[in-house]
């Protein structure tokens, strides 16, 4: 009889946002304990000293880097959508991956995923033109550059119709709703900030495929890699206790390949 497969998952973290050496210190300790990261490059958040900063850090911990590019919308940290032409949205979507290319070949660093923020993450999985735009985007920069959206989305779909490498995601440290969406920030239970309830989701979405959802629920979902945002309070501790749990599980901790 032979050994069932072994079970891989890539844990990543959304950083390069702080804007304080408490956040930044707080973004590090996530970085020491994920398999990559996905750094602002100044659409919502970052700037030149930020983006060196999380390329510098990643580089030392063997973490593979990714770009995570939003609408350009510093004000409201790229959390609401904003109308914009599809052409322009992917020539800023263009330079902001760009500028973070630039820093990343100084540092001796390949980019290696894109993943949209915020707004821009959850309005490629219900507008075509959207889902375009950073594709067309990240095929400008490299075509072998993995798109990263919402297990399940059309997002995913539109992309690997394209011909994209693409890697489904699920988040350890947010509440999902009945329908597989995430909780609306505006909801007060819609982030997870104990790192045991983190952690066991993590283990549950990567063992079993299924999450328990906002309503006690539970729902199918399979994915590629998992989400931690570094500027979820508690984030450093989130991470660790995740790792440790999925490693416990007998689950594999890898970059996308």
């Amino acid at each position: 009889m032979t050994d069932p497969a072994p079970i891989v998952i890539d844990l990543n973290a959304d950083t390069g946002e702080a804007a304080t050496p408490e956040h930044r210190a707080a973004e590090d300790a996530v970085i020491a304990s994920v398999t990559s990261v996905n750094i602002a490059c100044g659409g919502h958040a970052g700037d030149e000293a930020a983006m060196r900063h999380a390329i510098s850090r990643a580089a030392r911990h063997g973490v593979a880097a990714g770009v995570h590019p939003s609408y350009p919308d510093r004000p409201n940290f790229g959390r609401v959508r904003i109308d914009i032409d599809p052409e322009k949205l992917c020539s800023s979507i263009a330079a902001q991956i760009a500028a973070l290319a630039a820093v990343a070949r100084s540092e001796g660093v390949r980019l290696t995923h894109c993943k949209p923020h915020g707004a821009l993450y959850h309005a490629a999985s219900t507008d075509e033109s959207v889902a375009s735009a950073i594709f067309r985007a990240a095929q400008r920069h490299d075509p072998s550059l993995r798109l990263i959206g919402q297990a399940g989305s059309r997002a995913i779909a539109w992309w690997r119709a394209w011909d994209a490498p693409v890697a489904e995601e699920a988040f350890a440290d947010r509440v999902y709703d009945r329908d597989g969406s995430l909780r609306s920030r505006s909801e007060p239970d819609a982030l997870i900030t104990d790192p045991d309830t983190a952690a066991a989701q993590a283990v549950s979405i990567v063992k079993t495929r299924t999450v328990r959802c906002a309503d006690g629920s539970t729902i199918p979902l399979a994915a590629d890699t998992l989400s931690i945002h570094a500027d979820t309070p508690n984030a450093g501790a989130i991470a660790a206790r995740v790792a440790q749990a999925l490693r416990a599980a007998g689950v594999t901790l890898r970059p996308l390949a």
